[in-house]
């Protein structure tokens, strides 16, 4: 293990917590079908959180986080803590915390979840607490004070981490029943004590630091919040039974917040000093520092997988050790962000591999920076070296730039990235070519991913059959998919995409430039992992990617069947990009390659073409300065990449698990023929600011809430159309669920899409029989 001086220490804000093969997922999936029993479930994931620490300590992290590990989701865990638990699911947590807790994350038959939405601008979503005046706080520190023993038990030197008080009511939503003027941070007053008696059990259990974090002060924040956090940490810092303070904040650069923390009775500030946030060492010297206090320094990215500027960072950790009392290293965010292990990728060409650094490579990268510091370059002379000859490899690489790439993106005009005809013309051609009823019924794309088909893929890589055999069954599954649609009544249909293991890892597999992991996983909510591509280099399109099963589904029925393609914001939004260039001119590379693939599917007789942007929002930069340049390239290249149809194909786009109304605009400048938003949890919010914006295209807000076991009746999910037909007019509502059926069970889904096809037709009728619309549109 790397020594370092006791003046600079090594830490992390969080680690992944699904272990080297998901065995948390395994195991909470387990019990949930009922084979792993409760008990089960706390042993694995107490070992899960054992060898974690140990692998930290291991990699040179002096100082371990607690508290950071989650069955589902941490913002859950928190309102569990402070005892947000909202009316509908107290009985079940009350008869039994777990249950109830899972209850509230993903629902029940009975009784709807908690509403789920993007963590800031990652992939990672969280539980949104529900909040009213009524809202009665209590302590519950079980968890918190459970697993800080734990560690204490090792002989490690830990540190419990929560989320801040002020982020948690910035996070929350007002519940149903509350006033429609109600804010939930003017609960802070009732919040405070209850952090101040989890912050007194943490003491008593042998915390000498918490830290509380506040990633909501990096956004752009009223006086009134900012004098919410001052009171916030004037009163926690005033605290007599308390653990030292270290408040932390991370993704951008915490501006106008930053003096008021600076100035707050705490111990210690953790920052961010990466990408937009390194703007926080100016910042940082502009405020006078942090005279006698603990700074924690980000300085190594928690949120991409490049190898850190080893020399870069040690240079801006040398300046900031004349700003604060004592400087500790650590990486920028919490590493549950990033894979585990970049060296588990042994099939990555090993020119790359010299460039990545997964959660274990960027915890050695802390423990050498931090060595740097402490005792001077010389003593890590031989890793600076190193460093210095991966970073200039790939800055010399031929596999990260394509000449032919960057000439035909340098040739796009303006007109490349415009449709031909205006909207109006383009639906009447849309509609004499498809002639749907009206409130046409459709899904979102993908259909259950059964055991059967997971086996299909793994079989193929195995050898264990050959590529004829998985075409065989990939045919059969899109036939029974296929007859399904036809039987159920939906109108249009789509070929269930039974091929692919990810959306946007399945077209990054295609696509050159991109890089595709074996066991890069990271946590997107709950049990639901993905393996985020790596962008390396310039993106192009090989071959055709989805015409053949695409072509294959529409020669079974004379119904349209839409082709499925993931976006290019979303395509860079869900992937490792590089940060050697702009984004924006990545994202013109990868809409290019997708314009020839919207082009081919057109040309092979589709007539319907979506492709899901569902990152677009969660991609706006966090402060508002930044907005406007993002939205413009990111609308650009939606565009372009959908531009080069004719009037009559119709272009859809699929939006889903986000703040709709901070992008109504820029959904509006897509200019997409027919959206599908996410709807159902928030009780179709969406359709009323759609309305509110004057939205002039066809919109389809879910019926269907597709990330719970729940199967909505046909009067609910009518219900919810009569709900949506009071913002969007008749002819131009579409009926879906809110996301893709990949996770849904067959039996969930075959029941849910007939109960959304009769609500559909059950409001048609109402909608006949008033005499406001007809039977086709």
């Amino acid at each position: 293990m790397t020594s370092t001086t006791t003046t600079t220490t090594t830490t992390v804000y969080g680690y992944p917590r699904q272990g080297p093969d998901r065995e948390l997922k395994k195991a909470v999936e387990g019990y949930w079908q009922g084979r792993v029993t409760a008990d089960q479930l706390r042993l694995t994931a107490a070992g899960l959180r054992r060898a974690a620490w140990r692998q930290l300590v291991g990699d040179g992290v002096r100082e371990v986080p607690t508290g950071d590990f989650s069955y589902y989701d941490h913002v859950l865990d928190t309102s569990v803590m402070v005892g947000a638990v909202p009316a509908r699911h107290r009985a079940a947590v009350a008869a039994d915390p777990l249950d109830g807790y899972f209850a509230m994350a993903r629902g029940t038959r009975d009784v709807a979840p908690l509403e789920m939405t993007k963590w800031f601008d990652t992939n990672y979503h969280y539980l949104v607490p529900e909040l009213g005046p009524d809202t009665v706080f209590s302590a519950d520190s079980r968890k918190q004070v459970g697993e800080l023993a734990e560690a204490l038990s090792l002989g490690l030197t830990a540190r419990p981490v929560l989320v801040g008080p002020v982020t948690f009511l910035l996070l929350a939503k007002p519940a149903a029943d509350a006033p429609t003027d109600f804010v939930p941070l003017t609960l802070l007053d009732r919040l405070l004590p209850v952090y101040a008696e989890v912050l007194a059990d943490l003491r008593a259990a042998g915390a000498e630091w918490v830290q509380l974090d506040e990633p909501a002060l990096v956004q752009d924040r009223t006086p009134a919040e900012l004098n919410a956090a001052a009171r916030a940490y004037r009163d926690l810092g005033a605290l007599a039974d308390r653990p030292k303070l270290l408040v932390a904040s991370y993704f951008d650069r915490l501006g106008e917040a930053l003096p008021v923390l600076a100035k707050a009775p705490v111990e210690g500030l953790a920052l961010d000093f990466t990408g937009p946030a390194a703007a926080n060492l100016a910042d940082l010297a502009a405020v006078g520092g942090l005279p006698g206090k603990r700074l924690v320094a980000g300085v190594v990215d928690g949120r991409n997988v490049w190898i850190n500027d080893l020399e870069r960072s040690l240079a801006t950790l040398a300046t900031l050790l004349g700003l604060a009392g004592r400087v500790d290293v650590a990486a920028s965010c919490s590493l549950l962000h990033v894979p585990l292990d970049a060296a588990a990728e042994r099939e990555v060409d090993p020119q790359v591999a010299r460039w990545l650094a997964f959660a274990r490579q960027k915890s050695e990268e802390v423990a050498t920076l931090a060595r740097g510091l402490a005792e001077g370059p010389g003593a890590v002379t031989a890793r600076l070296a190193a460093n210095r000859a991966a970073l200039a490899s790939r800055t010399a690489s031929a596999l990260t730039r394509d000449p032919a790439v960057r000439a035909r993106t340098a040739a796009v005009t303006e007109e490349d990235a415009r449709r031909a005809q205006p909207y109006i013309e383009r639906a009447a051609a849309q509609r004499a070519q498809l002639r749907l009823p009206l409130l046409p019924t459709t899904t979102i794309g993908s259909f259950p991913q059964t055991t059967e088909l997971r086996s299909a893929r793994a079989d193929l890589r195995a050898g264990r059959i050959d590529a004829a055999a998985y075409e065989g069954r990939i045919e059969a599954e899109v036939r029974e998919v296929v007859a399904f649609q036809e039987k159920a009544g939906l109108d249009v249909l789509v070929h269930g995409e039974p091929e692919r293991n990810d959306m946007v890892q399945y077209f990054a597999e295609r696509l050159d430039g991109y890089l595709a992991t074996r066991h890069g996983w990271v946590q997107s909510y709950g049990t639901r992992y993905v393996r985020p591509p790596v962008l390396a280099g310039d993106v192009s399109r090989p071959a055709p990617m989805t015409v053949r099963w695409t072509a294959y589904a529409q020669s079974l029925t004379s119904r349209p069947v839409k082709g499925m393609l993931t976006g290019p914001v979303t395509m860079l939004a869900w992937s490792f990009v590089r940060d050697d260039q702009p984004l924006a001119e990545t994202a013109r590379q990868v809409a290019l390659a997708l314009r020839d693939e919207v082009g081919d599917l057109e040309a092979a007789g589709t007539s319907v073409v979506q492709v899901d942007e569902p990152a677009l929002r969660e991609t706006l930069p966090l402060r508002a300065a930044g907005r406007a340049e993002y939205l413009a390239w990111a609308t650009e290249a939606f565009r372009l990449a959908t531009s080069g149809v004719r009037p009559d194909t119709q272009i859809h786009t699929h939006m889903c698990y986000a703040e709709f109304g901070d992008v109504i605009g820029a959904i509006d400048e897509l200019d997409a023929d027919v959206i599908s938003l996410e709807a159902a949890r928030s009780h179709m919010q969406v359709a009323r600011e759609l309305a509110g914006h004057g939205y002039p295209r066809e919109a389809g807000p879910g019926v269907y809430d597709i990330h719970s076991p729940r199967v909505p009746g046909p009067e609910e999910a009518a219900e919810l159309l009569r709900t949506g037909l009071a913002a969007i007019p008749a002819d131009r509502l579409w009926v879906n669920p809110d996301c893709g059926l990949k996770t849904r069970t067959w039996p969930e889904t075959r029941a849910a899409l007939e109960n959304l096809v009769a609500a559909a037709r059950t409001v048609r009728a109402e909608l006949a029989a008033r005499g406001e619309g007809a039977a086709a549109r």
